[in-house]
């Protein structure tokens, strides 16, 4: 992609977005075209979630309900987003420690242009810590209702700004009736899990939804242990006044699993089913610190939440036309990750030492021939805290729209963390380490150590204010603005010797805007284009790995701009979505590990993605998600025309599905082919990951209204792709696998 293209895309898409303001004003036609696909409400990128028709949103945003998440049986929160065009999900690594790329963005993993958000608000205003991306703290279970993917649009000016992917996970409400969901699934890989929901009135427009679930399992990669256990409970209260309505939420979690991580891709017997984890080496004693203290973990913990999310909204109708709506959320808990993290290649003991070595833990004797390789024992305690405050307030005149609105975000993070610790670790599934090996027993270890304790907190102010004007017949008009300042005050301690290394106080504003255009065609289809500039501001590991750049941090701050053009038909048979994008992402850093130089780029990127949904009345459906895209790496002191790393040219998802009777039961079967294209695991563009195809199969059969059976089959074929090299050895031979073959079996029955 040439860099003037992405330019002409842009300036286009402006030139189009002005083009039907020239015809002649009429009187806005609003009244809602038949059908009820069309009805589909937003929320995400409206002024304080107040929401919008979706075939009047100029902007691209996927909708995945609740009928289609179980038809998905996703593994993890991240894993669902595979749904949402214009996103490249690496959930590979377990139930936490997902990598989620947005629209070409560039990034190095976890998620850092992705904002998860529950009710409306942000479950935490960053988007990624390091050891820490918004989908850690957020399980999905059967209280949620639908989940809303908005890629770009008024993202930048609208709740915390997010210039990439917002995902937005709206709560089941109870009504007048009370209903009662109990499910049990279990699977070939030993899991046990029950999940309940309960709603209904308590009194007279006071409405509630309670529901949760238990858990646990060895993994998908079997541990040899309950490697992953968890629980949560949800209660969602709603009140309905005369004029409006208040909701209160809380979701408390306590949920972890095994950290996935790269494994060696030369060696015979390791492949997608291997974990490095077991019980000869889930206890292990580390050291750090300027006194080489030692200190034991159980490294079974692996990564997990442990906290709370809750929160509220109240929606007002005021006097004289005008609406008030304020979202709040208050987040707090531990998002710990104990990990066995590789360090270089794969070797054998003979390549090591000449000495007879043995299991530290059994005492067995291991050949010289037997693989090995450093592996690190890394743990970082995390401490998070955010509140969050969302209002605004809008009035309707005769064909103009207002908001204002004001946004305040709290964030705050305390770390410890001990990272390296390497030693030789035999290489099979649950290897231990050696003894007989010279720096396996020392002091320095095998490899690098980097140990800090770190406190920050962030505040986060902006004003923003959205226009829609109407006064043209079937065209709609929008525009926003947002002022943003972001203050940051944070020190570390590197080295764990009581002595603060680096120290911030950091305070930075900047100005994000969007303007679009949607054009209805007629009652059911559309056209769109947009136009936006937003940031992504800077937060406190921002800081601490990019010290040699920072001279004010000015340009830590990333600076996102965007143009859509887009055409949606919509009706009771088929939905249809079709998005044209290009983006410039400037600023953007990359770290390979902590404590490692840091790369500043800029990344420009053009793509299509297509989002259809077909129903057909024989039974039949297909749904249809893909993305092609094309990257380039514009500025760089030494990787300038490469293409951005870890994100494929092409991605390809089709669901076919079928209902049918057999007798007097329902019966759905259905299945989900994935193809992806070939990546490069650097921006060096020197390590290729091979393409991969996936497929997913599916039944459902309700016996009766009530009682529904359910086995889905994850990757069928038992495809060994490839989502990542080793991040922070991109030469090293070792690669992250898809998740191996696995079936799930659930019965659930509800009462209504």
């Amino acid at each position: 992609m040439k860099t003037g293209f992405s330019k002409c895309v842009l300036a286009s898409a402006v030139a189009l977005a002005f083009a039907g303001q020239s015809a002649v004003a009429q009187e806005a036609n609003n009244t809602p075209p038949a059908g009820d696909d069309t009805e589909i409400i937003v929320v995400s990128g409206t002024p304080g979630g107040a929401g919008i028709r979706k075939i009047d949103a100029s902007f691209a945003v996927t909708n995945i309900d609740a009928s289609d998440i179980e038809k998905l049986a996703p593994k993890s929160t991240a894993d669902l987003f595979k749904a949402i065009p214009g996103v490249w999900v690496e959930s590979s690594g377990g139930e936490s420690g997902a990598n989620v790329f947005v629209r070409g963005f560039p990034g190095g993993g976890d998620a850092p242009f992705l904002t998860l958000s529950l009710q409306g608000s942000p479950v935490y205003p960053a988007p990624t810590l390091s050891f820490l991306e918004n989908t850690q703290i957020f399980r999905i279970d059967e209280t949620i209702e639908m989940v809303e993917g908005l890629r770009g649009g008024p993202n930048p000016v609208v709740s915390n700004g997010q210039p990439g992917l917002t995902t937005n996970f709206r709560l089941k409400r109870g009504g007048e009736s009370t209903e009662a969901l109990a499910k049990y699934t279990v699977s070939d890989y030993g899991l046990n899990r029950v999940d309940l929901v309960l709603s209904g009135a308590l009194d007279d427009d006071l409405y509630y939804m309670i529901g949760g679930y238990l858990k646990s399992s060895p993994g998908i990669r079997d541990a040899g242990f309950r490697s992953e256990q968890g629980n949560q409970f949800t209660i969602n209260l709603t009140k309905v006044f005369d004029n409006g309505e208040l909701n209160l939420y809380t979701r408390q979690t306590d949920d972890r699993g095994t950290w996935y991580l790269p494994t060696p891709l030369n060696v015979a017997g390791i492949d997608a089913g291997y974990t490095q984890i077991g019980p000869l080496n889930r206890q292990a004693t580390i050291t750090y610190g300027a006194d080489n203290t030692q200190e034991s973990f159980d490294f079974a913990n692996g990564r997990g939440w442990d906290g709370h999310v809750s929160g509220g909204s109240l929606k007002l109708d005021l006097a004289d036309g005008w609406r008030l709506v304020d979202r709040f959320s208050i987040t707090d808990g531990n998002a710990n990750t104990f990990g066995l993290v590789p360090n270089g290649s794969a070797t054998t003991v003979g390549e090591v030492t000449d000495a007879a070595v043995t299991g530290a833990v059994t005492g067995e004797t291991y050949g010289s021939n037997t693989p090995i390789q450093q592996i690190g024992r890394w743990v970082v305690l995390k401490d998070i805290f955010a509140f969050t405050n969302d209002v605004a307030v809008s009035k309707s005149f005769d064909n103009v729209d207002t908001a204002f609105g004001l946004y305040t975000a709290t964030t705050e993070a305390k770390d410890w963390w001990s990272l390296g610790n390497h030693a030789y670790h035999v290489l099979q599934p649950g290897g231990e380490m050696l003894a007989g090996i010279e720096c396996n027993t020392s002091d320095e270890g095998c490899g690098w150590n980097y140990d800090i304790n770190s406190a920050g907190d962030a505040q986060t102010t902006a004003f923003y204010g959205t226009l829609s004007y109407y006064g043209i017949e079937d065209l709609i008009i929008d525009a926003g603005i947002r002022r943003e300042q972001h203050e940051v005050n944070y020190s570390v301690d590197e080295g764990l010797d009581g002595v603060v290394t680096k120290a911030v106080t950091y305070d930075q504003s900047k100005t994000s805007w969007t303007f679009g255009a949607n054009y209805a065609l007629d009652d059911f289809s559309g056209v769109f284009v947009r136009m936006n500039r937003g940031y992504k501001m800077p937060y406190f590991d921002d800081f601490r790995d990019n010290w040699g750049a920072y001279t004010g941090g000015e340009q830590l701050i990333k600076e996102v701009t965007q143009g859509e053009v887009g055409y949606k038909y919509m009706n009771d048979e088929l939905q249809f979505f079709a998005t044209l994008f290009a983006n410039r992402v400037k600023g953007d850093t990359f770290v390979r590990q902590p404590g490692a130089p840091a790369e500043i780029l800029t990344n420009e990127a053009m793509g299509v993605e297509l989002d259809g949904n077909y129903d057909h009345d024989s039974g039949f459906s297909l749904n249809l998600n893909a993305t092609v895209q094309d990257t380039e790496i514009t500025a760089s002191a030494a990787n300038e025309g490469n293409e951005a790393q870890r994100q494929p040219g092409w991605q390809v998802r089709m669901t076919p599905s079928y209902e049918f009777e057999v007798g007097e039961m329902y019966a759905n079967v259905y299945a989900t082919l994935t193809a992806v294209d070939d990546r490069f695991g650097n921006n060096e563009n020197t390590v290729v990951l091979p393409g991969y195809e996936k497929v997913d199969f599916g039944v459902m059969v309700e016996p009766t209204d009530r009682l529904k059976l359910q086995l889905a089959v994850d990757n069928l074929t038992d495809e060994q792709g490839i989502t990542e090299g080793d991040p922070r050895n991109a030469d090293a031979p070792n690669g992250r696998y898809i998740l191996p073959r696995s079936v799930k079996f659930s019965i659930s029955y509800a009462l209504y």
